[in-house]
């Protein structure tokens, strides 16, 4: 059987359990949910989670308040501007027309509450809850790639589930999918079938594109050496996988794909994972039944 790892995105660390108990229950539920998606049972698809929260949280109290903005540019004062970028992308990817200033440095001066509350309102969010993402995105992001520690340890982690269990498809998703890129990039030995990245903010500008390692070179992403073939998947209404086309950024992907998979459940892992995209992208590389 074709073994699969799974890469995690954004808010999955649990401070109080550890790490193998949270493999074992993560692996069980994303092939579950990959299961609904290829009408076959979670028995027969072998997933691996490959858990690497742990790493950016090591050392540090544990977040209150998931939704304050504030609190968090407090924390890290250059995100501001990181945010109002982002902000402006996801305007001019899903067309959301919000309100002037339309500048990045215009929209420093917007608190940033508002900023999102306009962007939640444009897309039928509920938003506190898209509040509380962002912050957590946000957050993790600067954890991963501000930490040299953390973000090495990370990788690490990835490459060696990768390794370990011999997985010739790794399924990354949001967060994940920036670590497992530079996991992948950083061991250019491991060589794989598949690499599907899912809600992908590799190509977000000025927050992760611009920080990657290795670095773009003339504003091209470089494909990890050991990928035979390389999809990504975007739902129409994701916040963070932007911008669009991501083969602009990314152009040695073999195919972008942007489609509705859940229009008022934005950017959660499980439907991207049920959903008839991925099964169709995984079905070649798996045993028929």
């Amino acid at each position: 059987m074709t073994a699969m790892v799974a890469v995690h995105g954004v808010g999955h660390f649990l401070s109080a359990v550890p790490p193998g108990e949270i493999i074992t229950a993560r692996s069980a539920v994303w092939a579950k949910d990959l299961a609904v998606g290829l009408g076959t049972t979670a028995e027969h698809l072998p997933v691996t989670y490959s858990y690497y929260a742990h790493h950016l949280h090591q050392g540090r109290p544990v977040a209150q308040g998931a939704d304050n903005l504030e609190a968090l540019v407090r924390e890290h004062p250059d995100l501001a501007e990181g945010i109002t970028h982002w902000a402006k992308s996801l305007d001019e990817s899903l067309d959301l027309k919000l309100p002037p200033p339309a500048t990045a440095q215009g929209r420093l001066a917007v608190p940033l509450r508002q900023l999102v509350a306009m962007i939640s309102e444009s897309l039928s969010l509920d938003g506190r809850l898209t509040r509380a993402f962002i912050a957590t995105f946000f957050r993790d992001v600067v954890r991963y790639l501000d930490d040299a520690d953390a973000r090495a340890a990370a990788r690490e982690e990835v490459a060696s589930t990768i390794t370990s269990t011999g997985a010739r498809v790794v399924i990354a998703h949001s967060l994940g999918s920036v670590v497992a890129y530079e996991a992948l990039h950083a061991h250019p030995e491991i060589e794989i079938d598949l690499f599907l990245t899912l809600g992908s903010p590799l190509a977000l500008r000025h927050g992760v594109f611009d920080r990657l390692s290795p670095a773009p070179a003339d504003g091209t992403g470089q494909r990890p050496p050991g990928v035979r073939r390389w999809v990504n998947l975007s739902d129409h209404g994701d916040i963070v996988a932007i911008p669009r086309p991501f083969k602009q950024r990314f152009p040695s992907v073999d195919l972008d794909l942007t489609d509705s998979i859940a229009p008022f459940d934005f950017h959660r892992a499980a439907p991207y994972l049920r959903s008839a995209a991925v099964a169709a992208t995984l079905a070649p590389f798996l045993p028929a039944p």
